[in-house]
């Protein structure tokens, strides 16, 4: 057992060292930001050379080919096909597109939770103009929703249930299949967003039965900012006509003709304007290192992290805002503080990276996390807010 942690530890070291972040800092942030490898500033810096050597004729190749190369390799990670998949900037762009293309008239309820990212309620909340009717569900422990609350909750008037496959104030994994499952059988869709999941939590889009899902590059799949993916379950896409368009989402945009619009027979249709392709490269890049651990092995190194500096916080007297099974954990780590933005901000002037939402302080360790740095940033946390006495 001894040699096989050994093997396994000289493994994570390597990937560690590609973050260069960690020779300065304590980095328990990749739930709001994933560290920067050099693969991925090396993969930016190959874009920019195109640019610089071929111009626009970077636009004839390689762009084209690194865009489907990335829509086709992050289909295979969430169990899907390359036509079920569209390219966005933004997680808030792909929501928009989607919410354009359901029609709310004859059932105009979206069931929806108090624990969701704000953007994600916003597309609904802001369609009440046209007659849809937001029920919110309320967390009875500030953690997680239950199902039978959507289950009561969804009904013949439900268009949507929307809900996250983990929620970023606690790092609760939701069964997602689960909640697909009640919409389906009330004759409802599902939108399922999952910016803090796909990269860490293994997810079969098809074996969960989910009609939409969006995430993005920002966080888990190491991409940083400027990319998002919409995955629409392909049976559903020739039904929805999102009214948010562009020309990328026509299946002539190369004909140039403005007077006609034809969607294109794939999820592609749901696309706007011209791709970000910096981020393009960089996602595909950080893609590279996800698909080469493989997300399995990535939940069993973060579950092992999470469970290790769980259990040192708790040791320490901290109130913990974070489900107590490990199956339920993802790599969020909650910790409730009176003042949580100072110790942030303390933490941060001692080089240790962590954040904080609403009460609660976050850390989120990942692959490239150690034992060590958990053992750390609880030192730390505990001399810049000690834990109650009582």
């Amino acid at each position: 057992m001894k040699s096989l942690r050994t093997a396994s530890t000289i493994a994570w070291e390597a990937y560690r060292a590609e973050f260069p972040i960690f020779e300065r800092t304590t980095y328990f942030n990749s739930c709001s930001l994933g560290a920067l490898s050099t693969r991925v500033a090396g993969a930016v810096h190959r874009f920019t050379e195109l640019w610089d050597t071929s111009g626009a004729a970077a636009w004839h190749a390689p762009w084209p080919h690194e865009i489907e190369r990335l829509r086709e390799r992050f289909a295979g990670l969430i169990g899907a096909t390359t036509d079920e998949v569209a390219l966005f900037p933004s997680v808030t762009a792909a929501l928009t597109a989607v919410a354009s293309a359901f029609d709310y008239r004859a059932r105009p309820k979206v069931v929806i939770s108090d624990l969701e990212f704000p953007t994600t309620v916003y597309q609904w909340l802001v369609k009440d103009r046209d007659g849809v009717v937001l029920e919110m569900l309320r967390s009875p422990d500030r953690l997680s929703v239950p199902v039978d609350l959507y289950a009561r909750a969804t009904d013949e008037r439900t268009q949507l249930l929307v809900a996250s496959q983990v929620y970023f104030t606690s790092g609760m994994i939701q069964d997602i299949a689960a909640l697909a499952r009640i919409a389906r059988e009330r004759g409802a869709y599902t939108v399922i967003d999952a910016y803090q999941g796909i990269g860490q939590v293994p997810t079969d889009v098809h074996a969960a039965q989910v009609d939409v899902l969006v995430t993005g590059g920002l966080k888990w799949l190491l991409g940083g900012t400027g990319i998002a993916f919409l995955y629409v379950r392909g049976d559903l896409v020739p039904n929805l006509k999102p009214t948010i368009a562009g020309w990328f989402g026509n299946a002539r945009m190369f004909d140039f003709d403005p007077r006609v619009f034809e969607f294109a027979d794939t999820a592609r249709r749901f696309e706007l304007g011209t791709t970000a392709n910096a981020a393009v490269y960089a996602a595909s890049a950080g893609l590279d290192i996800i698909l080469e651990i493989g997300v399995e092995r990535l939940r069993s190194r973060t579950s092992e992290l999470v469970t290790d500096l769980v259990d040192r916080l708790s040791d320490a007297g901290f109130l913990l805002k974070t489900p107590d099974a490990p199956e339920d954990r993802a790599g969020i780590v909650a910790v409730h503080l009176d003042d949580p933005a100072k110790a942030v901000k303390t933490l941060g002037a001692r080089n240790f990276i962590v954040d904080y939402r609403h009460d609660r302080l976050r850390m989120s360790p990942y692959f490239y996390n150690s034992f060590e740095d958990n053992e750390r940033v609880v030192d730390a946390l505990r001399a810049v807010a000690p834990p109650p006495t009582t």
